[in-house]
């Protein structure tokens, strides 16, 4: 998944049906970014200006906090992601995003997008099944975080994402699903 007409069937695979011509009109203002293992593609108090798609490779989003990095969201292939509050207000991001491995992604620039948004009814409704994807991944999160143990969190992860199980630092893993790395030693053992 290389080429911008690729990413822009995928935006629409996880989105809705675009016409020939809105097709053309997204794949026009794509930006292409590789990125270095460790490379941060958004520092902490920068604004963050593109909604991007993992071509190759994978990034994760994490914040600091009381001297610790806490992983808040992988993406891989295929994966979209954003800082959203900083994306949708153009405010500085409390988030950092950062490639785990040498990384590709295509990315929507915020003006430009915003622009297409106001003149193409398509586009208007992309944006809308974007944002509501957005929003039931995070309450989907929240009610894992709350509802479910550590062996549950665990296993939703590798069942639904396997990738991020096989490639992503067990750190970063155990942040993500908010427990110590020795809590996740446990899971994997079958301990937990």
């Amino acid at each position: 998944m290389d080429s911008k007409e690729q990413i822009i069937r995928e935006f629409e695979v996880q989105t809705v049906p675009l016409s020939p011509e809105t097709h053309r009109q997204l794949a026009d203002i794509l930006v292409r970014f590789e990125l270095e293992k460790g490379e941060i593609f958004l520092r902490e108090g920068e604004i963050c200006k593109y909604y991007s798609i993992v071509a190759q490779g994978m990034i994760r989003l994490f914040y600091n906090k009381g001297g610790r990095d806490l992983t808040e969201h992988f993406s891989y292939e295929k994966g979209m992601f954003v800082s959203l509050e900083s994306y949708f207000r153009q405010i500085p991001s409390y988030l950092i995003i950062e490639a785990l491995e040498p990384t590709i992604i295509y990315s929507l620039p915020h003006d430009k997008f915003q622009s297409l948004i106001r003149v193409n009814r398509e586009v208007e409704h992309m944006y809308c099944k974007m944002l509501e994807n957005s929003l039931i991944e995070s309450q989907q999160k929240a009610d894992a975080c709350r509802f479910e143990t550590a062996r549950e969190r665990y296993h939703r992860l590798a069942t639904e994402h396997p990738e991020v199980v096989k490639r992503a630092p067990l750190i970063h893993i155990a942040s993500r699903l908010g427990m110590t790395p020795e809590t996740l030693s446990r899971v994997r053992a079958g301990l937990l």
